[in-house]
This record gives C-alpha cells, structure tokens and sequence, in this order.
C-alpha cells in the first residue's frame, strides 16, 4: 500500500517551490527558479535508492531503477515537469485540504470571496468522500506537472522497497520548461535509452492518451500609418481596423471556447495595437494533419487578400510549427497503450482514452524516437486559482506506475 501521508507530503515539498517558466527568457532552464527544485529532486532520487542519477548543464534530470530479474525486459520510462505555467503565478504556493469533500462549496479564500463550486467544475463530484489538495485561490497549486513527479519517484521508492515486485531496467526523467513549449527540446533520447516512455502528465483519472493537437503559433503584424486626427482624411490608415478584420474573418466559432473533442480552433492570445502598428498573436491546433494545414493556408490567403483590398503591403504573417500529433509515432507501437490500459484496469481503475486537446512533452519525444504515451496524473483546473488534486487519484497512479513495471517484465 502507498503511504498516504508519506505521498501528500512530498507532493507539498514540491509545489511549495516556485518553478515558474518564462516564455521571454532565451535560456535553460528559462528560469534561474527552476533549479531549486530540479537540485532538490537530483539529491531526492539518489536518497530513495537509484541509480546513475544525473542532472546535466540544462536541468534534465534522469535516473535508473536497475531491473531485478535475470531475462531480458524492454528498458521503460516515466517522464514528468517540474516547471509550472506562466499563466498564473507559482510563488508562494499555500496548499489547503479537503478531508472527505462532501461535495459542496470549499471556500479557497474566505477575504477576496474565491469559491471552488461543483456548479461550475462538476468534476468535484467524482471525488466526493475523498481528501482534495487545493489553492488558497491566490496562486495556482501546480499539480500540473509536479503530481506527476510525486507518483513517478514515490513508485520508484516503493519498487525499491518492495523487491518482490519483478521489474525490467526502468529510467526516470524530470524536464523543465514544459509549459512554454520546450520541454523536449534539449532531452537527450539516446542518453535516456528506453524503447518507449509515458509521461505523467493527464488530468483526471483514468486518462490515458496518445493523440495531441498538431500546434503551431502564428504572428500577425499589421502595419498603418499615423498623423494628426485632424487633418487624417485619406492619409491616415489605422493599423487597429485593419487587425480587426483579420479577426473577424476567420471563423467566429472555430475558437477554443466553441470546440471540443476532435474540434480544432485558431486562438487568439495577444493583441497589441496602436494606430501606426498592431500585433496579434495566434495560436493554431487541429487533430488532424490535413485540417491543421488548412488552418495555416486559411491565414496565409487572408493576409494575402488583405494586402490586396488596400494595394499595398498592410498586413505580414509568421507561421511556426511548434508540435505534432503523437498518433503517427504510436500507432506502430500500440502494445504501449494496451499495456498502460491493462495496468490500470487491473488496479482498478476504468481506461479513459481520449486525444489530449494541447500537448506534452511526449508528443516531441515521440517524434524524437521515444513513443510516449500520456497518463493521468490526478489534476484538475490546471494553470489557475481553482487548481486541485484528489490524494486519492495521486495514489492510484503511483499504482499504475509500479503495475506498469511488472507487467513489462512478463512480455
């Protein structure tokens, strides 16, 4: 059996250290934050029993848990991040608890009237009689991803002390970075040396996954020309309307807050406008390889007859591929994803697999040469003040981990 308390405690030694990444900064990790944590994990996992532990000059962080059996096993891998989202600030993390919710109201912070309601997050009440790791609402909790690194070196910790659970080599690997888009981008696959990983990085339990968005950012520059308002009539041209009709030529209900599922969207992140210039920053994801470059040849031919509408170059556009569907890499390899979801029915829990509507860090690995299945890490409401974690769901993946493990070493 896990230790329950044993569990919330590491979890809470990990979100109370602010690992905040910056999309601004040109550096590895993007922050100097980062390395606290990533330190402090290096220093924990050699602790806990494994081996040939490692933390190279950008913060990746990987270990080895030898195998116990005397026939050859696939090396596996379980990867997670230790960095949290710039979305919502990470400092000063104040985690609360909700011992047996009873599946009404938890006021996250009585002063400025934060209320984590189950009308509006109805998830709340798969986890009624269960203890809840919450916000104090004025931070985000950072389940996202560190649950994940509290079941990875808890599953670790107990193969070690539980020998009588028959495994294969498995290597562990901690990233930073994850939440801007860069969290394989310096992973070295060859030095992991696992024929196939799964990151613990889902939300709600059971998920289990291997499809994820196609992505790519796009930067939009809208160019105008300013002088006095008064004496404007047919000189000023202003660089705001114009940005305007780009938006609302594309399609007003193919927006993240209009789709779903298999749904792709263009979102709209950022604007800056003044009447000489306007910026406007886009992000692009579709499932589906063909549907994603249709996306991309819509805003190409709309800035192209933009520019043709006003007879001169108004209007440039800057497409950039971020990530790509896991799918392509997976697929030849399902026995993965049969694994992964046999683990979980056998601890009892119901697969839920579904695409992932973003992306991981196994989307990249897996086009790195490292298929990398995504699991569910416990989490809800990543990247703001009504984060939370069910305890109960934590254990329950740390669970499929070590069974994930002794399944492998019976191929």
């Amino acid at each position: 059996m896990i230790n329950k308390q044993h569990l919330i405690d590491r979890f809470v030694s990990y979100v109370t250290v602010d690992t905040e990444s910056d999309p601004e900064s040109n550096t590895t990790p993007s922050t100097a934050k980062q390395w606290d944590l990533a330190n402090a994990l290096a220093e924990e996992l050699k602790a806990i029993g494994l081996e040939d532990v490692s933390i190279d000059e950008n913060a990746y962080i990987m270990a080895t848990l030898p195998s116990n059996v005397d026939h050859d096993v696939p090396t596996i891998g379980f990867i997670s991040h230790f960095d949290t989202s710039p979305d919502f600030t990470g400092a000063n993390v104040k985690p609360q608890f909700v011992e047996n919710y009873d599946g009404k109201d938890i006021v996250l912070n009585q002063e400025q009237n934060i209320i984590l309601s189950p009308d509006y997050f109805e998830d709340l009440l798969l986890y009624k009689g269960q203890t809840l790791i919450t916000t104090d609402g004025t931070t985000l909790l950072g389940a996202d991803d560190k649950a994940g690194i509290t079941e990875i070196v808890t599953a670790m910790e107990y193969l070690v002390q539980h020998p009588e659970i028959k495994h294969g080599k498995i290597r562990v690997g901690f990233t930073p970075d994850e939440e801007i888009g860069r969290g394989a981008h310096k992973f070295d696959v060859e030095k992991f040396g696992a024929e196939w990983a799964y990151t613990m990085d889902g939300s709600e339990i059971g998920e289990l996954e291997y499809e994820n968005f196609n992505a790519a950012g796009a930067v939009v520059t809208v160019e105008g020309k300013i002088v006095h308002p008064g004496y404007a009539k047919g000189k000023m041209v202003n660089s705001m309307y114009i940005a305007t009709e780009f938006i609302n030529s594309l399609p007003r209900l193919e927006t993240p807050e209009h789709t779903e599922g298999y749904q792709g969207f263009f979102h709209l992140t950022d604007i800056n406008g003044e009447v000489d210039q306007t910026v406007l920053k886009y992000i692009i994801r579709d499932h589906d390889k063909e549907h994603f470059e249709a996306r991309k040849d819509m805003m190409l031919k709309l800035t192209q007859d933009l520019n043709i509408q006003y007879g001169r170059k108004v209007i440039s556009i800057e497409i950039k591929d971020q990530y790509y569907n896991m799918k392509e890499k997976v697929e030849p390899v399902m026995h993965i994803v049969d694994l992964a979801e046999e683990a979980m029915k056998q601890v009892g829990i119901t697969p839920n697999i579904k695409a992932i509507r973003g992306g991981t860090d196994g989307s990249q690995l897996s086009y790195m040469g490292l298929p990398c299945p995504n699991i569910f890490a416990g989490g809800h409401n990543f990247h703001g003040r009504y984060e939370y974690v069910p305890v109960e769901s934590m254990i329950k993946a740390t669970e499929v981990i070590c069974k994930i493990a002794e399944l492998t070493a019976k191929l």
